[in-house]
């Protein structure tokens, strides 16, 4: 995993998130921006879990040397 994927995922769900408090957009846009920003931290929680199993197996291994 890259750290900057995470990362990106991260920055895009701040983003939307900044856009939903525009008091202009529409609900339906809304909406839409909701979705994209669930989704995106979704992603950015399974990179995580990732990496987190990356870094258990990683000491495992130390262990056992």
């Amino acid at each position: 995993m890259k750290s900057s994927d995470f990362e990106k995922k991260i920055e895009k769900a701040k983003e939307i998130l900044n856009s939903l408090m525009d008091p202009e957009i529409t609900l339906s846009d809304s909406m839409k921006k909701y979705k994209e920003g669930m989704k995106a931290l979704k992603e950015a929680s399974e990179l995580l879990e990732k990496a987190k199993l990356e870094f258990k197996e990683l000491q495992n291994q130390d262990i056992k040397e």
